[in-house]
């Protein structure tokens, strides 16, 4: 059953409600009448209490979790290996470097030069 703010209904509305409690509260009496009961009063439902925690019992959940993340950690730490050897150019190496370098730009200059004069 839905709540409604006595507020948003019509007179009418008002009026119906209250015959239609009327006769509930008839029929309560005449079947209490029959079964020979106190007439009963509706159940209110209790709303859920809050739960809690005790001190002690977060506190064994912390270490519980700690330790799990801990273990976690712990593992999940990745070895790290070696760091490789710098390969270095040996002097013979350079040499040839720079020479090919030296071939290349003169070769270049050279169409270059070649380009203009023609």
């Amino acid at each position: 059953m839905e709540n409604i703010s006595l507020a948003a209904l019509s007179v009418k509305q008002l009026q119906r409600a209250v015959e239609i409690k009327q006769r509930i509260e008839a029929l309560e009496q005449e079947l209490s009448e029959i079964l020979g009961a106190a007439p009963t009063a509706p159940i209110a439902v209790q709303p859920a209490k809050k739960r809690t925690m005790s001190a002690a019992a977060r506190a064994k959940i912390a270490a519980a979790q700690k330790a799990k993340w801990a273990e976690r950690k712990q593992a999940a730490a990745p070895v790290k290996p070696a760091p490789k050897k710098k390969r270095k150019v040996s002097p013979e190496g350079r040499a040839r470097i720079a020479a090919a370098t030296k071939a290349r730009w003169a070769r270049f200059w050279a169409e270059k030069k070649n380009a203009k004069a023609a």
